[in-house]
């Protein structure tokens, strides 16, 4: 008797596939939270009382966000976790819930879509938040990854763009640059280190730092730095309505990245503008330091001081001998970017 062999998702088929999804989902059985998951027309899921709801949502196309020649599966699903997980770090939430809607090519080999899967699981798991739903469709024109993510917040310590005040200092976490470094060593078709490729293709949401300046009061306004540090911090001064100094000396870069910049001091640009570094980037008053300086310790996570608001308008490069350099916010833009991936 001949049998058959299921290689791809299309022997799979799309109720196959979701079958094989459910399995993975058994160690969520204990979770009474969720009311309702993955097998109705929707998810119902309790909150908890008094808190509000958080909601982002994010799009990973395949040549646009990435190349599955450059990136693993497993890799890849655990990026497209942690770019919707860092949106609720951003807020100062906690995560609870994500969708995940699929585009797939049906030559999909199921090894690749298993990765894929194990990846965007376990950095759910990572964050203590769990996958409650979504959607399949075939693709003919490679992967596409829609991600919405839902977290919860108590209304006095949301944090937002708006909310940064004269006087205050710049905190950055982590290094600048490694991922936007990485993407354009592969571009020029080369290797990047192994540590910034890492940067790039499994970025770490700073969750545990978005919640602990938000119980404690210490960031007047917080975003994640997915555009690019100049971008990024140009949205908190259009809507905090004011201007900022960054010292370019301060700002924290990998021994990667300084080696690379000394051969290469051009690819400045590149580090400031490139985008996808995934770390907060906040503004606190001058007398948060010495408790961001015990948090940086306890989160063994470095903060950097890169420079302060100001009244007005502008983002400045301010040097110690008192010059400043005006410098566009501008970075990573879907529409007018002309590269891909």
């Amino acid at each position: 008797m001949m049998t058959t062999t299921t290689h791809n998702l299309a022997s799979l088929g799309e109720f196959g596939f979701i079958a094989r999804l459910r399995q993975k989902l058994r160690d969520q059985a204990g979770r009474t939270d969720v009311v309702l998951g993955i097998g109705d027309d929707c998810s119902a899921c309790t909150l908890p009382a008094g808190e509000l709801l958080l909601t982002s949502t994010d799009l990973l196309i395949e040549n646009i966000h990435f190349r599955r020649d450059w990136t693993s599966l497993y890799a890849l699903g655990r990026k497209s976790a942690a770019v919707n997980l860092s949106d609720i770090a951003a807020m100062g939430g906690t995560p609870r819930y994500l969708h995940l809607g699929l585009g797939l090519p049906q030559d999909l080999a199921l090894d690749e879509l298993d990765a894929f899967c194990d990846g965007f699981l376990d950095e759910c798991r990572a964050a203590g938040a769990l996958l409650c739903g979504g959607d399949t469709c075939r693709s003919q024109t490679g992967m596409f990854i829609s991600v919405s993510v839902q977290g919860t917040v108590p209304a006095d310590q949301l944090v937002r763009r708006s909310g940064g005040q004269p006087g205050d200092r710049l905190y950055v976490s982590g290094t600048l640059g490694d991922s936007a470094l990485a993407l354009h060593l592969l571009r020029q078709g080369q290797a990047p280190p192994p540590t910034l490729a890492r940067r790039h293709h499994q970025p770490t949401p700073r969750l545990a730092l978005g919640r602990a300046v938000a119980v404690a009061g210490l960031a007047h306004a917080m975003i994640d730095l997915s555009d690019g540090l100049l971008a990024d911090l140009g949205h908190i001064l259009q809507q905090s309505q004011l201007a900022a100094c960054l010292d370019p000396a301060a700002l924290p870069l990998s021994a990667d990245v300084r080696r690379h910049l000394n051969h290469q001091p051009e690819d400045l640009d590149v580090v400031l503008r490139g985008g996808e570094d995934y770390e907060l980037l906040f503004s606190a008053p001058p007398e948060a330091a010495p408790r961001l300086e015990q948090l940086a310790v306890r989160l063994a996570l470095p903060l950097t001081a890169i420079g302060s608001l100001q009244p007005g308008e502008g983002l400045w490069l301010c040097r110690p001998d008192g010059s400043r350099q005006p410098v566009e916010a501008r970075g990573f833009n879907h529409f007018q970017s002309g590269q891909p991936a």
